[in-house]
This record gives structure tokens, C-alpha cells and sequence, in this order.
């Protein structure tokens, strides 16, 4: 997806099962100089991830096949995509739901019917955060950003068990109802590791989980 000729023109990858939406965003941000390519549901996305990674994602929540929620899940798992922003469209507007999208993994949620130009504003706010975000982490020369753990790291039986679900994308919220414990304690375990670890929030103790097949 990436071109190297493309200069600074941003990849956009816009998902959506409504065509005549795809053709109007689409057709929008082309027309705000993005390059766009686009899916209409989370498993053809996903093959669209194997030929190229984007800037950013916009991306229905509800579709066949593969749905919102499961399609952001597969993105943030992966180490190689776990950073990329995204930006869910819906048209869900309750609060629980915005709640649900924003702790499956998507860093901004909009209600459709939404005006095209908040939407830009979105998206040139994300990616204005993640090309922050890239030049802190590439300081010093490195290519790429490395996770530095100590190699004696023990986790208990319980925090072995939280960060496996962490690592799925799992809130705190959902993983104390499934352990059926308070989301204090589970915070309290995240805590934790993050300071055995040295690491600096979940996404990067997730991807240390994976690398280290904990989970």
C-alpha cells in the first residue's frame, strides 16, 4: 500500500459495507490529497493489510463477515499493525457503545450521519498524534522501536492469565467480569507488570506478551 514514490501522501484504509458511503468518503479525502484504498468488511481488510500497511484506518463497526470490533481486535494483536490509528464510524450513538468501540482498541469514535469536514479534522488530528508519536520513538537513530525487558521476568498465575487477555485487546472492565474479580484488582495487576516490565502502557506489555509467547 505503501509507495515510496507516493512522497508524503498519506494512506488511508476506509472500511465499510454501505457503497455508496465508501464512494462519497472516498471521494472526499482523495479530494483532501489522501490516498485511499478500501474494503467492505473486517476479513477482506485484512487481506488488504497483507499487501501494504496505511497511515490509518477508518472502519465500519458493523458488517458481515467480519465486524468492526473483531477486524480492530486482529489489528491490535498484531505487532506489525498494533499502531496504526483508528477511527470508527457508526451508527450507534449511545454512550455504551462508544464506550465498547473506544476500549476494543479504536482511538476515535463518530456517530454517523457525521459532516465530512469533522471527519478530516479527525483524521488529521490522528495523524498528526501518530507522526508524534513515530519521530519520539525513532530518536537516536533507531529504525524502530524495540522493547527493552529484563529476561527474568516472572508473572504470576493471575497476572499471566490478565495479560493473555490484554493481549486479545480486552479492557480492564471486561477482563474483571470474566474473572470475576473488581476492575481495581485487575488494574492493580496491570500495574504491576508494567513496573516488572519497565513498560510504558498496555499496548506495548500486549505486544511483549505476544513476542514472549505468554499469550
Amino acid at each position: 500500500m505503501k509507495d515510496a514514490n507516493a512522497g508524503d501522501q498519506k494512506t488511508l484504509l476506509l472500511i465499510d459495507d454501505d457503497p455508496n458511503l465508501i464512494l462519497l468518503v472516498k471521494d472526499y479525502l482523495e479530494f483532501r490529497g489522501y490516498q485511499v484504498t478500501t474494503a467492505e468488511n473486517g476479513r477482506e481488510a485484512l487481506e488488504v493489510l497483507t499487501q501494504g500497511t496505511p497511515d490509518m484506518i477508518i472502519c465500519d463497526v458493523m458488517m458481515p463477515e467480519m465486524d468492526g470490533y473483531a477486524f480492530v481486535e486482529h489489528v491490535r494483536n498484531n505487532p506489525e499493525t498494533e499502531w496504526i490509528p483508528v477511527l470508527f464510524l457508526s451508527a450507534k450513538g449511545q454512550s455504551q457503545d462508544r464506550v465498547k468501540g473506544l476500549n476494543t482498541g479504536a482511538d476515535v469514535y463518530m456517530v454517523k450521519p457525521f459532516e465530512p469536514e469533522e471527519l478530516v479534522a479527525q483524521v488529521e488530528s490522528s495523524l498528526k498524534q501518530a507522526s508524534r508519536l513515530i519521530r519520539q520513538q525513532s530518536k537516536g537513530g533507531a529504525a524502530a522501536p524495540t522493547i527493552n525487558v529484563p529476561f527474568d521476568v516472572e508473572l504470576t498465575p493471575t497476572e499471566l492469565k490478565v495479560v493473555q487477555f490484554v493481549a486479545r485487546g480486552m479492557a480492564n472492565r471486561e477482563i474483571a467480569e470474566e474473572l470475576q474479580v473488581s476492575q481495581r484488582t485487575i488494574e492493580s495487576h496491570v500495574s504491576n507488570m508494567l513496573g516488572k516490565t519497565g513498560l510504558h502502557n498496555r499496548t506495548e506489555l500486549a505486544r511483549w506478551a505476544i513476542e514472549n509467547n505468554k499469550a
